[in-house]
């Protein structure tokens, strides 16, 4: 139906404004505001690290892995990578994980806009598709993986991104973005001379962007559950802010394409009930829902992350484990269970 003039007069003043950010092409701060998946930052930008994180999850849930190709300028290393992580069951049930760090010229770092691509060596990403072609001294990966339609998370004027109004505010040492909870693949790829099949897989990207990741963070993000519309991820940090720091947190779930969100700036509530080498158990609540998150963590690879824009610090993420939640809907009195596998979950205490 065809808006009538008066129907945009008795908008929301914010909403018309938001409604043309979208719109304005030219705006390219507003435009990567809202599009976090874009070129946040420049390869002249000192002391600065960008990465993305595309994970692809194989239909039967034996294998995973996931690519983090970026960038880092800093001034005595300044280069390009691809970073990833596979996890693969054997026969016998034991899961083997193989982590590495590809170095590239930073020159060999590449990318456009309108369409979006990203592009190191003879590898490239883009909304629809990963194309990997790369190696070191352990392996050999190469292949294409075709991308469904992805699955933004829900934007406002308040809420331009995941991060919320803090999205707006400048120098903060690390900015998130969530660019696709779930979507479908098609593909594979070779692994040395082993061929993993993708076909109906799932896949999940996500972002950084800044100098350096928080000292102290937990990270949990998990899509494959029993009900396949459902996808969640949490994280809690601490932030550094004018001079002093602060415990901010976000998680956002997705069920039936209902999104609950929880964080810093929508007056929800946090409580970490337990964080150890094996057990993380979070609950979130707001006026809408209340959510418990139980993280069991498995075999942890080794991964590299920035600090003061140069790629040094040494972390651990998991891709074998179980992720448990429990919803309870305030407004319609319903509780969702389900029980989610091969989630990725980061836990870092300094």
């Amino acid at each position: 139906m065809e808006k009538t003039e008066e129907q945009f007069i008795l908008r929301p003043k914010w909403f018309i404004i938001w409604e043309r950010i979208k719109t304005q092409e030219k705006n390219m701060y507003l435009k990567k505001l809202i599009n976090p998946i874009l070129f946040q930052g420049s390869i002249n930008k000192k002391q600065y690290f960008e990465g993305w994180y595309y994970k692809q999850v194989s239909k039967d849930q034996k294998s995973v892995i996931s690519f983090i190709p970026g960038i880092s300028t800093d001034d005595n290393d300044p280069h390009s990578f691809i970073q990833y992580i596979l996890v693969t069951s054997q026969e016998n049930g034991e899961k083997e994980i193989k982590t590495g760090y590809v170095r590239f010229p930073l020159e060999f770092f590449k990318y456009s806009d309108n369409p979006f691509k990203i592009q190191i060596a003879e590898s490239s990403f883009t909304e629809e598709s990963i194309s990997v072609n790369f190696h070191d001294d352990d392996m050999k990966i190469d292949g294409n993986i075709e991308l469904g339609p992805l699955t933004p998370i829900e934007r406002t004027m308040m809420m331009p991104n995941i991060m919320g109004y803090f999205a707006y505010i400048p120098k903060m040492e690390c900015y998130h973005g969530i660019v696709s909870m779930n979507h479908s693949l098609k593909g594979n790829l070779k692994f040395n001379e082993e061929e993993i099949d993708f076909e109906n897989g799932k896949g999940y990207i996500e972002k950084d962007w800044g100098t350096s990741f928080p000292k102290k963070y937990i990270w949990i993000q998990c899509n494959n559950f029993k009900n396949y519309t459902t996808s969640v991820v949490a994280s809690l940090a601490d932030i550094p802010f004018m001079g002093r720091s602060f415990q901010g947190f976000l998680c956002n779930l997705t069920v039936e394409g209902e999104e609950y969100r929880f964080a810093t700036y929508n007056n929800s509530k946090f409580k970490l009930e337990k964080a150890n080498n094996e057990v993380i158990i979070l609950v979130f609540e707001n006026s809408k829902a209340l959510l418990r998150i139980e993280a069991d963590l498995k075999q942890q690879g080794e991964l590299i992350a920035p600090k003061s824009g140069k790629m040094e610090k040494r972390i651990k993420e998991g891709l074998s484990g179980i992720v448990k939640i429990n919803l309870y809907n305030k407004k319609n009195k319903n509780h969702y269970e389900d029980i989610g596998l091969v989630p990725g979950i980061e836990i870092v205490e300094n």
